[in-house]
Formats: structure tokens, C-alpha cells, sequence
């Protein structure tokens, strides 16, 4: 009988992550992720890739279900590592499948550089500056460009503006209930003591404010990175465009998703929903995408708690792709305006209720603020939220 080799075997109890677990169960998929890129830009290697697949995704798998980093909860670094190694086998699988090598269209030097365009591949998350990435909206520059300098000073005003607001945001968010969802134990934004009306326009309330706080955790990490990239790898501004194009403006659920919120995982959600476009056309690929999407985030809930209900993301999500068929029955391309604002908002916030009430149950919104150590700033915002809820509460 042949034997399952040591370096495959999946292990039933999660280890902590030390350099040695980093070495063994980390490292391998991280590398089979390199090796793919580089093979998938070479003609006629398709094959290897074939090969290859298979193992990258058990070792992603292994790594994803067999380390504990061991943080306090919420584990956000779990939450990376399980997400980092779901997005790896989803993508070499895409690059697996692709029959032709991937072109890099646009490049800083006319010299091709495979080091750099491995690189560029492997962190190219939208695909900017790649033919696969037809179809990408990419949001108008808000920041100078004459410099790297300019440039990178103007994203570090920037990132630190939504660091702040982020830490506004998630101290709101905490005070509506410090000992249910503002805390790590989690619990729903649904108050059973309120009448239904006010029950939803608090949840709708808190369910804005989670929404906000994503954006701007988002922007934040993004625009210092774009810090770190221009100043120290000496990118140019034009391989950092912006991540967001105010979503809060959108006058439809498709300008939304596809143009003003974050494009980051825009290729993996398409790539995901490829069965059921073949089985169902465009109805069908917009419909797994979103389903996609809602695995994805389940993924990350439930590296914060495992007993995370999976249709707590998944239906949310899939009714988004829901909505966008129906706007586009009713309307085809022409939704806009005032109208179209208003439906988008409402929609947003009928089906952002049961995400954020998801997040909220996991935990996500009780960990540590910006504003802890920022204690006249945090309590006035913990006195005017929770005068606001008493008076819900006395209405």
C-alpha cells in the first residue's frame, strides 16, 4: 500500500504558529502559489500546472485548518491566514485552467522582466495592467501625482484621516451595546425589546456604521501601503490606483459592486461563479459570484468563531446578485438619479443588516479601537451614542 507522503498529510488538531510551522505548513503553499505564477506566464505549461494544482490546495488546506495563531479574540491574523490560503487554491486553480500564458500589458520599462512580472502577478490582485483584467473600472486619481513624494505624502494624510475615522466608527458601533455585539462574545444588533420600526432603524443604524468602519479599515491599510510601495519599492502613483470611488454615491446596486466599491477580489468572485454561468448563463455567473463572495466572507467569520452560521453571508450576499437582476429586469442600464439612489440605499440596507448582524454575532466588532488610548474622545462619542439609544429605548 502506498503511503500518504508527511509533507501532504492533513493533521486533526491545530498546532500554534511558530518559524518551525511557519517552515513546514505555511511556506509550502506560499511557494507552489509562486512557482504557478511563474509557470502560467511560460506557453505550453499546462500540464505542470495540472500536476501542481492538486498539491497547492492540500497544502493550503493543511495550513489553513491545522495553525492557531493564538491571538485574543477577535484573531484577525487567523482570519488572514485562512482567507490567504482559500484566495491561493482558488487562484492557481484559475491559472491552472488557463490555456494561454498571461500577457503583462502595460510596464514601467520596455525590458520584460520575469522576476518582476512573477511579482507583479502574484500581488496584482485587480490585474492592472494585465489582459485579464477586461472589464476592471478603475477609480479617477484624487491624489498628485507630479512626485512620489506628493504622491505618497497625500495617501499618508489620507490613511491616517480614515484611521481616525475608522476609530470614530467602530467606538459608535461598540457603545450602542458594549456587553453583547461591542464586545468579543458578539450578539445580534436586533433589539427584541424595541418595536419593530425602531428595532430596524437601529439596526439599520449600526448596520451604516459597520459598513463605514470596513471602508475606511480598508482605505486605511490600502493607502499605507501605497506608502511603503512608492517611497521603498520606488513604484510609480500609476500602479496604485485608488481602491474606493464613494460608494455612499452609487444610483445602482451594479454601479456599486462593480465600480465603487473595492475591486480587489473581483477576478476570484468571477472565476467562482464560472459553474453556474455555464449552467445558467449571465443570470447564473452573477448569482455565484455573489454566492462566492458570501463563502468568502464566511471564511473570515468563522476564523473568529467556528460555530459562524454560513447563510449568515451567503444569503446577504447572493440577494445582491438577486438585486442586480432584478434592476436590470425593471430598469436595464438606465438606473440612476435620485431613484436610483434611494433604491440602492435600501436595498444596501436590507440585506446590509443581515451581514453586519453576522459580523456582530461573531464577534468581529469587539476587539480594540484606535481610541482606546483616546479617552475624552471615546467617551463623548459613548455618551452621545447611548443617549440617542436611551431615547430610542423611552420612545
Amino acid at each position: 500500500m502506498l503511503s500518504f507522503p508527511d509533507g501532504l498529510r492533513l493533521t486533526t488538531a491545530r498546532v500554534p504558529l511558530t518559524t518551525e510551522t511557519f517552515a513546514s505548513c505555511v511556506l509550502p503553499p506560499v511557494v507552489c502559489y509562486f512557482a504557478t505564477a511563474f509557470l502560467v506566464l511560460l506557453p505550453r505549461t499546462q500540464p505542470v500546472r495540472i500536476v501542481l494544482w492538486p498539491i497547492t490546495a492540500i497544502l493550503a488546506f493543511r495550513a489553513a485548518t491545522s495553525l492557531d495563531v493564538g491571538q485574543p479574540k477577535p484573531d484577525l491574523l487567523n482570519v488572514v491566514l485562512q482567507l490567504s490560503m482559500f484566495y491561493i487554491a482558488v487562484r492557481t486553480l484559475e491559472w491552472t485552467v488557463q490555456t494561454k500564458s498571461l500577457i503583462r500589458m502595460a510596464r514601467r520599462s520596455s525590458k520584460q522582466n520575469s522576476v518582476l512580472d512573477v511579482l507583479d502577478l502574484v500581488f496584482n490582485l485587480r490585474g492592472c495592467g494585465w489582459d485579464w483584467s477586461q472589464g476592471l473600472y478603475v477609480p479617477p486619481e484624487t491624489h498628485p501625482t507630479s512626485s512620489r513624494l506628493a504622491f505618497a505624502t497625500s495617501n499618508l494624510v489620507s490613511g491616517l484621516k480614515h484611521l481616525f475615522l475608522c476609530g470614530v466608527v467602530h467606538s459608535a458601533v461598540q457603545s450602542f451595546s458594549p456587553k453583547t455585539f461591542g464586545s468579543v462574545d458578539g450578539g445580534t444588533i436586533f433589539d427584541q425589546s424595541l418595536p419593530p420600526h425602531l428595532r430596524y432603524l437601529r439596526s439599520s443604524i449600526v448596520a451604516t456604521l459597520g459598513g463605514f468602519c470596513i471602508y475606511s479599515t480598508v482605505q486605511t491599510g490600502y493607502e499605507l501601503t501605497v506608502v511603503l510601495c512608492v517611497l521603498l519599492l520606488r513604484q510609480h502613483p500609476d500602479q496604485c490606483p485608488p481602491s474606493f470611488d464613494s460608494p455612499w454615491r452609487s444610483t445602482s446596486l451594479r454601479e456599486f459592486w462593480s465600480q465603487r466599491w473595492h475591486q480587489w477580489l473581483r477576478r476570484l468572485f468571477i472565476f467562482g461563479g464560472r459553474p453556474l454561468y455555464l449552467l445558467f448563463g449571465r443570470v447564473g455567473g452573477v448569482i455565484g459570484a455573489f454566492l462566492v463572495s458570501g463563502f468568502w466572507h464566511h471564511i473570515a467569520l468563522s476564523a473568529i468563531d467556528p460555530s459562524s452560521e454560513m447563510w449568515r453571508m451567503v444569503l446577504p450576499f447572493g440577494m445582491m446578485g438577486v438585486g442586480m437582476i432584478i434592476e436590470r429586469a425593471v430598469a436595464g442600464n438606465k438606473t440612476g438619479g435620485w431613484m436610483g439612489w434611494i433604491w440602492t440605499m435600501c436595498w444596501m440596507a436590507l440585506w446590509g443588516n443581515v451581514m453586519v448582524d453576522g459580523c456582530t454575532r461573531a464577534g468581529l466588532f469587539g476587539g480594540s479601537s484606535i481610541l482606546d488610548n483616546a479617552m475624552p474622545l471615546r467617551r463623548s462619542i459613548e455618551q452621545l451614542v447611548r443617549a440617542f439609544d436611551e431615547y430610542l429605548h423611552e420612545c
